[in-house]
């Protein structure tokens, strides 16, 4: 039987800011919505100013009606009241004092109901924002729960459950089927299928076994295993991407920038606009003080900015949230409207298009030599070596079950392969240059796969030649797809490698890149991105995160694979794919243009209404209640749907 203990109370957490099981300053634990206070606020206002209008229309109890619409203004108006107060403290004109003089205005000229309607309908309008927010974060709500707060950890010989921020590094937890992995650590007994689709946007389990990592917040699904730890909770692939995600909501885009500055000039403008209305039709012109009164009351509330203020911001962080729940990272709005006018991507090769791992291709047996015969001798003798090639060789053949040979009289010949005896036989294997000294001739296959920019191996016995083994860096399945459908978006693909001109040129070829660089330096890469920018003005740069790293910074846009576990990849890119799929490239670029077009859709929906609008308030065609309900709630409610779309854009 288990001994299981508990230490101290495992719900005594207080260190909120780092552990990520409790990082409430990110996402505030909130009550359930009906329990809230604005609601529970917003309702009780609304029963008021409906009994307040039946009062009203109904029966001749004005003062009544009156006192009710007052206390529309006390329950509902408070918050509002208060911030209009504290910005006039500072000699700052924002939304909530438009509103206030708005509703004490309507009070002043004897339309208590409109004025308590604005109060209200503002109110409402403030909720559905709030509203807004707490979906778009709703994604990364969900993953931070995902980690558990406790954690079976082995210790004196049974299990005791702590608090994940009080196990240390190097402690060793169990995960049972169908729990949750409370820490990133590496496996050290056991084997299992761990689903990590929240950390990845993967949704094919992915097996685990002894020394292999797994990371926190991602499912167990069936087998039984014992992690070490290799991180503290506080820094936990999955606290990273929280902390990524908050400082990202922060950094603003050029449009949001401008449109921040836009609304602080916008504001005192309606203001002095109002008073305008109404000082030069009544003190200049004639007309009736009350009349133009009303109307620069309603042009106060059509003007004011709130639909537009929030049309940017709501629809940035509803893209940054939902591209994290599919395994993506955006460290900022401004990476987002960048991303969207980038039409040059450049792509690094080893790791990126292609796996970044020799295996073995082709096999040719001449001479009545089989295929098996010829990689059970090439991997018998390889099996001697510790070059990577002889490894890939070598796993080739446990791979399909080919059993490997004796060798006596083994050695390596350096610089050009390798001699051992076989069954009585010497054989080689080694380079082209190794069999130009034996005088044996070389097939014409290995010229052929060395067009093709794959490395052979040439087998051979003391007489002839008995097999040639191609090798080389397998292309990722999707990277043919992906950069078919980059060019489908009018997107120009390029590729930055190391390699020599001829592999370069065989991948480019074989995978559709529009332009190749090859036997580059990482300080070269850098120089190539410089030289792209100056010709195509914006260039995104895709690497595997490390070796990449000078490049992915100097690009418009550094965008980083397979990054999980990878500190440099996240810190030096600006957006960090979670996984190693190509595919997430697609959907990026998807997203970005997708955020962009709701963005001008929001910001022109806001101008277009609110100008119109400010025409109908001067004309008196309409009343606060329209100013109020369509001009600021409603097309508030509309902006905030339609950012809210971005949630749905698939991966």
């Amino acid at each position: 039987m288990r001994n299981i203990k508990k230490e101290g109370p495992a719900d005594a957490c207080n260190d909120e800011k780092t552990c990520s099981c409790c990082a409430v300053d990110f996402f505030e634990e909130r009550p359930p919505f009906w329990k809230r206070r604005k609601l529970i606020a917003g309702s009780v206002a609304g029963i008021f100013l409906v009994s307040g209008l039946m009062i009203n229309f109904l029966t001749p109890l004005n003062i009544v009606a009156q006192i009710l619409y007052i206390m529309v203004i006390a329950v509902a108006g408070k918050d509002i009241l208060l911030k209009a107060g504290r910005s006039l403290l500072k000699r700052r004109l924002d939304m909530n004092c438009l509103m206030g003089l708005a509703a004490f205005g309507a009070f002043f000229i004897g339309h208590g109901e409109e004025g308590a309607a604005v109060i209200f309908l503002f109110f409402v309008a403030e909720g559905l924002e709030e509203y807004a927010a707490d979906n778009a974060k709703k994604s990364m709500s969900q993953l931070l729960s995902l980690a558990p707060e406790t954690v079976k950890v082995k210790k004196n010989g049974g299990e005791m459950e702590m608090h994940t921020h009080d196990v240390e590094v190097s402690e060793i937890f169990v995960v049972r089927p169908g729990e949750k992995v409370a820490l990133d650590g590496r496996v050290v007994t056991g084997h299992s299928s761990i689903n990590e689709s929240p950390i990845t946007g993967e949704s094919i389990p992915v097996e685990k076994s002894e020394g292999e990592r797994v990371y926190a917040g991602t499912l167990n699904e069936e087998g039984y295993l014992e992690v070490e730890v290799t991180r503290k909770s506080e820094d936990t692939v999955l606290s990273r991407i929280v902390k990524l995600v908050e400082e990202a909501e922060g950094k603003k885009s050029k449009t949001e920038k401008f449109i921040d500055k836009f609304a602080r000039v916008y504001t005192p403008s309606v203001i002095g606009l109002s008073f305008a209305t109404f000082i030069v039709p009544t003190f200049l012109l004639g007309g009736a003080w009350d009349t133009w009164f009303y109307r620069a009351l309603v042009l106060l509330v059509v003007s004011c900015p709130c639909a537009l203020a929030i049309s940017t911001p709501v629809a940035m962080v509803s893209a940054i949230t939902a591209a994290a729940g599919h395994g993506v990272l955006i460290k900022g709005a401004a990476f987002i409207e960048e991303l969207n006018k980038t039409h040059v991507f450049a792509f690094d090769k080893t790791g990126t298009l292609t796996r970044g791992k020799l295996e073995v291709t082709d096999i040719v047996g001449f001479n009545n030599h089989s295929k098996e015969g010829v990689l059970s001798i090439a991997a018998s003798l390889e099996s001697r070596s510790e070059h990577p090639l002889a490894k890939a060789i070598t796993e080739h053949a446990v791979v399909n079950g080919v059993q490997l040979k004796e060798i006596v009289d083994f050695r390596s010949i350096k610089g050009k392969g390798l001699r051992g005896g076989i069954d009585g036989k010497i054989y080689y294997a080694g380079a082209r240059k190794l069999f130009d000294e034996l005088s044996i001739k070389a097939p014409d296959e290995l010229f052929r796969f060395e067009a093709e920019g794959k490395t052979s191996i040439f087998i051979a016995n003391e007489d002839t030649a008995i097999g040639v083994i191609a090798l080389g860096d397998m292309v990722r399945e999707k990277s043919s797809q992906i950069i078919s459908d980059l060019k489908k978006l009018n997107i120009r693909t390029l590729m930055l490698t190391g390699d020599n001109k001829k592999v370069a040129g065989s991948l480019a070829e074989k995978i559709g890149i529009d332009e190749y660089y090859a036997e580059l330096l990482p300080e070269d890469k850098v120089e190539v991105i410089d030289r792209l920018a100056d010709k195509f003005g914006r260039v995104a740069m895709v690497g595997e995160g490390v070796n990449d790293a000078p490049a992915l910074a100097a690009a418009g846009v550094g965008i980083a694979m397979g990054t999980v576990g990878s500190d440099i990849a996240i810190e030096t890119a600006d957006i960090a794919l979670m996984h190693d799929d190509l595919s997430r490239i697609e959907y990026l670029m998807l997203l970005c243009r997708k955020t962009m077009e709701v963005v001008k859709q929001n910001v022109t929906a806001a101008v277009l209404v609110k100008g119109s609008f400010t025409f109908l308030a001067l004309t008196g065609l309409i009343n606060l209640w329209i100013a109020v309900g369509i001009g600021d709630m409603g097309l508030s409610l509309v902006v905030i749907l339609n950012a809210l779309r971005l949630t749905r854009v698939k991966a």
